[in-house]
């Protein structure tokens, strides 16, 4: 892959560009949290760029609560670009305020992830650690934001106005294998909020998902409803989902993963649907915790 694509043809993007390319330079060396979206992925590929392989980190932090799919993703781009990668294991469920799958829970989750790669970083002489929150990501209900602010976590893409749009436009004029994948999260949001995390339910969302998109979708959410799981895919293809549905290849992997029942949610997969059940969007710091 061209490590060295030229900037965005359009002059405010590229503008951006040029200060993400400073604000990595006047920082370096800098260690990236690194999840394998798009976010941190184009934040890892430009940190290479800018700073080449002697300077950069992407650190990946590991558990059952990390979809295989993300971690596939982010190896893909770190051997694709030549990016210098290290991972570690993390250990959320073992927090019970996090296990009891609180409205926060992303708050004691981002904390247990940045106390294993903030020291590790510095012990490696990276005085720096970014993580990929862009421009956007204040409009959803982020908990796992305050997380990083307390642990001294900076917001590069943020910082120098990149949105989610902009991202993807620059990931994609660089090659980025993962440029239009869609979003996704660790498999706990795919429990009800007061539902405890376990990593036996952790493991039966991930089977439904993997066999989801082993049919071909590309937007799938598994969600535990304690004997059901309820089915989300792309809005166009409900009726085809709703059709494997009645088939019995898709109700023998539901089986096989613990659920005696498939349900398909009629309208489709929809960005923060468990936080808008909320009714909130932002919270306080001190909230969070």
């Amino acid at each position: 892959m061209d490590i060295d694509a030229t900037p965005s043809s359009d002059p405010i993007l590229a503008g951006k560009e040029a200060d993400l390319a400073s604000w990595l330079s006047a920082r370096a060396p800098v260690a990236i949290g690194f999840s394998g979206g798009v976010d941190s992925a184009y934040l890892a590929v430009a940190a290479r760029r800018a700073l080449g392989p002697d300077r950069v980190l992407a650190i990946i932090g590991r558990s059952p609560s990390y979809p295989e799919a993300q971690w596939a993703a982010a190896r893909e781009v770190a051997r694709s670009f030549d990016v210098p990668v290290l991972e570690l294991d993390t250990a959320e469920l073992d927090d019970p305020r996090y296990a009891a799958n609180p409205s926060n829970r992303c708050y004691f989750c981002k904390t247990e992830l940045w106390s294993r790669v903030v020291p590790v970083a510095r012990e490696r002489g990276f005085g720096t650690v970014a993580d990929g929150t862009n421009a956007d990501d204040l409009s959803d209900w982020r908990p796992g934001l305050a997380a990083a602010e307390a642990a001294g976590v900076h917001s590069p893409l943020l910082a120098c106005g990149l949105g989610k749009a902009a991202v993807r436009e620059v990931a994609t004029a660089l090659g980025l294998p993962n440029w239009d994948r869609p979003a996704t999260a660790c498999l706990a949001s795919r429990l009800p909020y007061g539902t405890r995390v376990t990593a036996e339910r952790l493991a039966a969302v991930a089977a439904v998902e993997r066999h989801l998109l082993a049919l071909g979708f590309r937007q799938v959410r598994a969600r535990h409803l304690g004997a059901s799981v309820s089915l989300e895919v792309e809005p166009a293809r409900v009726a085809e989902l709703e059709a494997l549905a009645r088939g019995p290849a898709l109700r023998a992997a539901v089986r096989a993963a613990g659920f005696e029942q498939a349900l398909v949610a009629p309208e489709g997969y929809r960005a923060g649907r468990m936080n808008a059940a909320l009714g909130r969007i932002t919270a306080s710091a001190e909230e969070m915790r």
